[in-house]
């Protein structure tokens, strides 16, 4: 689950779906230049001297008739370079706008043509040229569609699309938990497209209620399957771009008790897939023969908790793509089998393997496969959970990980490689030094221009006093904590002061990161630390820290358990440390996930936690999506007392009448259901606990739609925190 996202947008904002977002640069071919959109216009730099050439002009961007160019959202150019496929006129899906209008640019002949023109508008999703560049192909209401190029015929290959019945992309759920959205993929040959289908026909309808947009309110369906409940059936199909009859794979086992996260084509004639079983503790690799449909599993990978999909360590931005070795004899695959997530290197026929980055510490990222010299760039800091580094190894597994990531730079380091491992974008942070960015040349990790080096920079900078200081405390329980604070402007040891503690603590992200934005509040309108606050953090177990196998297992199902005392006692250890902390003058605060544990913190532990507000709460974990929950939880009707103890409804009845909460939830959240809001309310009024409650009428999870939104929510934050936990020195 990604509940966390929209508090931390700033932080954690990524980009995904090649097709629609273009990562920070889009590289070439040859791996020697990068392009990317400039004023209207499509520009290319060559490395190392940063040469500009513009590819595409704004006026080859003007359709004819028309007095302005496309406005290019992101952009594709066909495999010979002599096309490019322009999104445009974008609009949301969910989480993302990934429908919108497709034009195609011929740069031999300079015409500039929509394709699926006679579809509604903004209802094309995911196209794409085929590999020969002769076709483009779509999905637009749930139906895959094939275009030629040339004669400009339209063909439709699947009929049976419905709101219901999804083709070629997928329901809320899989987007939501395994950032499926682009389900079709072209063959090798250009020949086939082989799909995912979807059937929600059995999920139920969660209905969200309209009460402004009319005199008369309305239902807002959401096919949203609750925990508990089995998940949406699956099929994976071949069907020619000529047209035809669909050809299902004969997956094993039981689609509505499955899912396939993966699939793309091995070869011309058959595919690759991943297969979870519900739990999600075991997944199968398998091939199939695209023309008997049969199936043959080759390789599996399983945890006593659940095993992590690519869409956790993605190295392209999306979980697309299989990554093959060895003219596709070998392939690389993530696991965390000896207790620390490393990459494997295994045999096409799964009988073999072998792990090429060895040693007790987490690979967090791939960022390139540089098969032509033998290496793997990755992500990885096992020195200090908190920063990010760039190491690279040996794709035959020979040596050691080698950091590339100046030591000089402590912090979280990003690189977007080029294919040839020759060149880099490479931007640095941490949570006292905004990012500064350089292109790199590889592998000396020297910077292409004096002006940009990072290094030089942070040499001739003056030693600002760190606003964000990081710790580590040791609980009660024995476990070590990292954590960050940021204490008032002139502070004084010898007085005391209030602390807010921002949260999270679930699986899906964690706090405490070495990088810029940490140690700012979003929410609060004003300056903290000039108001007299120490703001901090603490990362418990189960967050997804690199930290190994057993600290983020942990949390198995015991969430609202494990996070929640290791979050107190982190707090209480604080406490004994700083006597300067003013235990009576204590808030905590964390949207969606975090909104959970700032409800459990405060039932859970009343001595500790006086003031908390809590926005977009999973109030009761039996309320929120199965494939997040039984990932992290197991399944409710084998275990159900995990999720009643873990719930905050489950202690709400703790709340006291000398603490104070603020609960806040938009009607209009899809994600997590504003009934978690209500079932929490009906449960404080059963106890007489009194409380202070704000509904945003229509607004989704991020509660940012609509005039004012953002400013009423950072108003109300600010003044219920500094009534209820006032700030200064006592």
């Amino acid at each position: 689950m990604k509940r966390i996202r929209f508090l931390f947008l700033f932080l954690f904002v990524q980009t995904a779906l090649y097709a629609q977002f273009n990562r920070g640069v889009q590289w070439t071919e040859d791996g020697n230049g990068y392009r990317r959109i400039e004023n209207n216009e499509i520009v290319q730099y060559t490395l190392p001297d940063v040469q500009k050439t513009v590819l595409i002009t704004a006026k080859q961007l003007t359709p004819s008739g028309k007095s302005e160019p496309l406005p290019v959202r992101s952009y594709e150019f066909s495999q010979d370079g002599r096309k490019a496929l322009i999104y445009t006129n974008t609009a949301r899906v969910w989480r993302y706008d990934t429908r919108g209008d497709y034009w195609v640019l011929d740069l031999d002949k300079n015409t500039l043509t929509q394709v699926g023109k006679a579809r509604p508008v903004s209802s094309l999703m995911f196209a794409k040229f085929s590999p020969d560049g002769k076709k483009v192909a779509y999905v637009s209401e749930r139906n895959i569609f094939s275009e030629d190029l040339t004669t400009g015929k339209v063909t439709q290959l699947t009929k049976d699309g419905t709101s219901r019945l999804i083709n070629g992309t997928f329901d809320w759920v899989y987007e939501e938990e395994f950032d499926c959205r682009d389900g079709f993929r072209w063959s090798p040959d250009s020949r086939n497209i082989a799909y995912w289908q979807i059937d929600a026909t059995q999920i139920r309808n969660f209905l969200m209620i309209n009460n402004t947009d009319s005199i008369y309110a309305f239902n807002v369906p959401v096919e949203y399957p609750k925990v508990g409940e089995r998940p949406s059936p699956y099929k994976i199909g071949v069907v020619s771009a000529a047209g035809g009859a669909t050809k299902w794979m004969l997956t094993p086992g039981d689609p509505g008790n499955t899912y396939v996260p993966r699939m793309e084509w091995a070869n011309a004639n058959e595919l690759i897939f991943e297969q979870l079983n519900r739990k999600q503790n075991l997944a199968k690799c398998l091939y199939a023969d695209i023309k008997t449909g049969r199936t043959t599993e080759f390789y599996t990978d399983s945890d006593d908790a659940w095993v992590e999909t690519k869409s956790s360590y993605s190295w392209s931005d999306s979980p697309t793509g299989w990554d093959w070795l060895n003219g596709g004899k070998e392939f690389l695959w993530m696991s965390e089998k000896d207790g620390w997530r490393h990459l494997y290197r295994v045999s096409r026929d799964g009988k073999t393997e072998k792990c090429i980055t060895v040693g007790e510490y987490d690979v967090i990222g791939v960022v390139q496969v540089d098969e032509k010299n033998n290496f793997a760039y990755f992500m990885a800091s096992p020195d200090n959970a908190t920063q990010t580094y760039l190491f690279r190894v040996k794709l035959d597994g020979s040596g050691k990980a080698e950091r590339m990531s100046p030591a000089g730079q402590a912090g979280v380091h990003r690189y977007d490689i080029s294919p040839n491992g020759a060149w880099a974008s490479h931007s640095f942070s941490n949570a006292n030094t905004a990012p500064m960015t350089e292109w790199l040349r590889l592998p000396e990790h020297k910077a292409l221009k004096e002006s940009d080096d990072i290094s030089k920079k942070l040499a001739a900078q003056t030693s600002p006093k760190k606003k964000v200081e990081f710790f580590t405390v040791k609980t009660e329980d024995g476990i070590s904590l990292d954590g960050w604070m940021v204490k008032p402007d002139n502070f004084d040891p010898t007085k005391k002061y209030p602390i807010v503690f921002s949260v999270y603590g679930e699986p899906a992200s964690s706090t405490v990161m070495d990088r810029w934005g940490t140690g700012r509040n979003g929410l609060y309108a004003g300056d903290m630390a000039k108001d007299g606050y120490i703001y901090a953090s603490v990362d418990n177990r189960g967050t997804p820290s690199p930290r190994g196998r057993a600290w983020r297992k942990a949390i198995y199902r015991k969430i609202g358990n494990v996070n929640i005392r290791d979050l107190a006692m982190g707090a209480k250890a604080l406490f004994a440390q700083h006597p300067f902390i003013d235990t009576d003058r204590v808030a905590v605060h964390g949207w969606s996930g975090g909104g959970s544990s700032t409800l459990n913190l405060l039932f859970q532990y009343p001595d500790l936690f006086k003031t908390g507000i809590a926005v977009a709460a999973v109030a009761d974990q039996l309320t929120y999506d199965n494939v997040y929950q039984e990932r992290y939880m197991g399944i409710p009707q084998e275990n159900r007392e995990d999720f009643v103890s873990g719930s905050p409804i489950s202690h709400a009845k703790n709340l006291r009448d000398t603490q104070h909460l603020l609960y806040i939830h938009g009607t209009g959240d899809d994600n997590v259901h504003y009934q978690n809001a209500e079932r929490l309310v009906n449960e404080l009024v059963k106890h007489n606990r009194q409380f202070q409650f704000m509904a945003y009428p229509n607004r989704s999870h991020g509660i940012y739609e609509g005039e004012g939104t953002s400013r009423h929510l950072n108003t109300l934050f600010t003044k219920f925190l500094k009534e209820h936990c006032p700030p200064g020195a006592k």
